[in-house]
């Protein structure tokens, strides 16, 4: 592994969940690797005052778990050394004085600003790093989501960051696009001749992206109640695996080259009317009930959350993409809290055979599909059908399968491992341009208009269960079924 060139990361939010979570070990297992220079150095700023002996006390005791069997106590002390803590008011220009002070002595290196924070606070802190002179030619921003709550609002916060940092220093993450197997989907697609001549609305009778969460908001229901599954997880995350299933090859492998595509698959998304709304989305609420085993508290009795409350916990779309490829084969999106399981999956339906010529053997064995594996496990399957050992022609479903762990064995990145390094090495591939936030909102603007405008509530589900029996519907419709089998 390449290592990383000096570098100067500010975590504002260093305290926040997100930086212990993921941030801090994602950095700590770079360490680990030997990819960061002995020089580079982490600032992490937050509200806490905090000495910087009580910060990495903190982050050592939280980063643990996260980190298991990796965890080695000289790997943690190397990596505490590189570590600043600054207490400090992000709202407050003289709070950046002690920050300026430390970047100075360094102002060629590459300086990686992460917005940990609520977006609230994006316009202030970039206004103040300009006015303080810490931007450099080599810095770049990584702004976390959500960025606002519709078009106009993203806009706004793109507008702010934008006057201090141009758009090739402007880092949207997306973790999802950081995952292992969405990387192995780009080479499945690009990479081999095979799946290409199938890839196409001859061959392909529909497309499913299911992304399931056993967890509820986990006492951040104030959070969600101005969010919801539509704006949390469908206009960003649901609609970037869209694309990389979607899009047409790329003249090469070039940041703007694979984003072009990308923006052409989300304006080629079939607008929603009213009437669309009503019968191409599903919105649900989850009621009280069990997950793995344990009962759980409906969405309306979580901390914080409205009596009454419509937030949407699951969402179900049915989407078309109006181009010569796609026309045609509906793209299922579907997300949702309290599931059954925690599982992330694309999976790829091809059409039946043109003609059986077995028979009854072909009776109740189902078309060819691929399903790409992103939690719980990271995986590939390619679904097919053989004949049973024997003397009867009986045909039977077997499958090829990609087992990331069994087929490497080298340790796999976190999605935030790679997307730091890609962020400090200048690499835009894996991020969100402003044109494609901007399509994405534009396509989910209407249903969230139609929500708001109706009077109906989210149909509601039983916590563990796959969502209100509308999103069936949704499929049935077309004879199709969510794959619940794998």
């Amino acid at each position: 592994m390449k290592t990383l060139p000096d570098f100067d990361m500010v975590l504002f939010g260093g305290t926040g969940d997100l930086a212990m979570r993921k941030l801090l070990p994602a950095l700590y297992q770079q360490v680990r690797a030997g990819t960061v220079p002995q020089g580079s150095r982490i600032l992490a700023a937050a509200r806490k005052p905090l000495s910087r002996e009580a910060f990495l006390e903190l982050a050592e005791t939280t980063c643990r778990p996260f980190l298991g069997a990796d965890y080695d106590a000289d790997t943690w002390r190397a990596f505490a050394a590189r570590i600043s803590y600054f207490p400090m008011d992000v709202q407050a220009g003289a709070s950046y004085g002690a920050l300026g002070a430390a970047l100075g002595l360094h102002p060629d290196r590459v300086r990686v600003f992460y917005y940990s924070t609520s977006p609230d606070f994006f316009a202030t802190i970039s206004d103040h790093l300009g006015a303080a002179g810490l931007i450099t030619e080599a810095s770049r921003v990584v702004v976390e989501k959500p960025l606002g709550h519709d078009l106009d609002s993203s806009r706004e916060i793109n507008d702010a960051v934008g006057r201090h940092f141009a758009e090739r220093q402007i880092f949207r993450i997306d973790h999802y696009l950081g995952k292992e197997p969405v990387q192995n989907l780009l080479a499945l697609r690009f990479g081999n001749v095979l799946f290409e001549p199938m890839w196409r609305r001859e061959w392909v009778q529909d497309v499913q992206i299911t992304v399931a969460e056993q967890l509820g908001v986990e006492g951040r229901g104030d959070f969600y109640e101005g969010t919801g599954a539509l704006r949390d997880m469908l206009q960003n995350h649901l609609l970037q695996l869209l694309c990389i299933v979607a899009m047409e090859p790329p003249p090469s492998s070039d940041p703007d080259a694979v984003r072009d595509e990308k923006l052409k698959v989300l304006r080629s998304l079939k607008p929603f009317t009213p009437a669309d709304v009503a019968a191409r989305t599903v919105r649900g609420q989850y009621k009280a009930g069990a997950v793995a085993g344990a009962p759980v508290a409906g969405y309306v009795e979580e901390p914080g959350v409205a009596p009454g409350s419509r937030t949407e916990t699951f969402v179900a779309v049915k989407a078309e993409i109006e181009t010569w490829r796609w026309a045609g084969v509906p793209f299922f999106l579907r997300t949702g809290k309290r599931m059954p399981e925690k599982l992330a999956e694309i999976v790829i339906n091809f059409r039946q055979v043109p003609h059986a010529i077995f028979g009854e053997a072909t009776q109740g064995t189902r078309s060819n599909r691929l399903i790409i594996r992103m939690q719980p496990d990271e995986s590939m399957r390619l679904h097919l059908v053989a004949k049973q050992p024997g003397d009867a022609m009986a045909l039977h479903p077997v499958h090829l399968n990609l087992d990331f762990s069994e087929s490497f064995r080298a340790r796999r990145l976190e999605a935030y491992e790679r997307l730091l390094m890609d962020a400090i090495r200048g690499r835009l591939t894996l991020f969100v341009r402003r044109d494609e936030q901007e399509a994405a909102w534009r396509w989910v603007e209407p249903i969230l208009e139609s929500w708001a405008a109706s009077e109906d509530r989210p149909k509601a589900y039983t916590a563990g269960s796959w969502g209100p029996a509308a999103s069936s519907a949704l499929l049935s419709r077309d004879g199709l079924a969510w794959n619940e089998e794998d």
